[in-house]
């Protein structure tokens, strides 16, 4: 296919997520507070759009706590700093079987939810974008699966769309684009949808050009797009992502690393993405220019 860069870019920091690297780096974000102050200087550095869970703030596991969501909304909404909003979905679909030998009863860590439970921090705080995991894998751990069935992905979909909530497409694999497809054909997600591809995280679609592309060419031209891959390949992606045609994401959730040894942060990672987008000739959008394009809404809650 021929070169189709994207000449206006928008950055997505994905500021904390909820696997186990709160003790690998100082600089993951644990409190709403803490994860707060990291997503706003994201912002501050260029990200036009935080995606943002939220952790226990004494163990820093990841959580599903409402409270816990509404606090960091109303510290990011509260400060004078503009930024898209964007609360994952993705929690309460974890089940986490025992051995081969007896893989039930289910083990600890596995955390299922309904569709009304994953959705309330949603509900509650009414950010512009949320993430929709839009398919069931195999993810990293031995007997830990990753859930979101049909059913499930149709439930929390309408929901979405009736909250008025654009939905994130979460791919990762290309089964999850040609599902996400169907949802937006059955009319329980809106076109044109917004997608993730998530490279290289495993047992997914693995960082390889050659399966990006696939990838790529499987978005539906009138969508939007963005991609990134994990640790070392994290910058690497951002370039690719751009020369695709894409937008791109980096965060903490994601790498921690800025150089080989030396920890990044949230806004060092926003910052790098930046240079390496405006040394390709492109410029970032705004939190506004997002919105305008996407056509989201900027809410507060009730």
């Amino acid at each position: 296919m021929p070169l189709q860069m994207n000449r206006n870019v928008f950055i997505t920091c994905a500021v904390t997520g909820s696997g186990n690297t709160q003790d690998r780096s100082p600089e993951v974000p644990r409190s709403p507070k803490q994860i707060a102050e990291s997503a706003i200087k994201a912002a501050k550095a260029g990200a036009a759009i935080v995606h943002c869970h939220v952790r226990d703030p004494e163990t820093g596991a990841g959580s599903r706590d409402p409270k816990l969501y509404r606090e960091l909304t109303e510290r990011i909404r509260d400060s004078e700093v503009d930024v898209v909003l964007n609360l994952t979905a993705g929690m309460g679909g974890d089940l986490v079987f025992g051995p081969p030998s007896q893989p039930l009863p289910l083990q600890d860590g596995t955390d299922m939810g309904s569709a009304e439970s994953r959705m309330e921090p949603i509900a509650d705080c009414l950010p512009e974008i949320c993430t929709l995991d839009c398919g069931t894998m195999n993810f990293a751990e031995a007997d830990y699966v990753m859930t979101n069935t049909p059913g499930m992905l149709q439930a929390m979909g309408k929901m979405m769309t009736e909250l008025g909530v654009k939905p994130e497409i979460e791919a990762f694999d290309t089964g999850h684009l040609w599902y996400a497809k169907q949802l937006v054909k059955d009319g329980v997600l809106d076109s044109p949808a917004l997608v993730q591809l998530c490279m290289g995280v495993p047992w997914g679609a693995p960082d390889d050009l050659n399966t990006f592309m696939a990838m790529v060419n499987n978005v539906p031209e009138d969508w939007n797009w963005s991609a990134f891959s994990l640790g070392r390949n994290q910058m690497p992606f951002v370039a690719a992502a751009v020369l695709a045609g894409g937008n791109v994401r980096v965060g903490l959730e994601d790498n921690l690393f800025l150089d080989k040894g030396v920890l990044a942060t949230n806004e060092s990672l926003v910052a790098r993405a930046k240079i390496i987008i405006e040394n390709l000739g492109a410029t970032l959008m705004t939190p506004q220019e997002v919105r305008n394009k996407l056509g989201l809404t900027k809410r507060a809650p009730q």
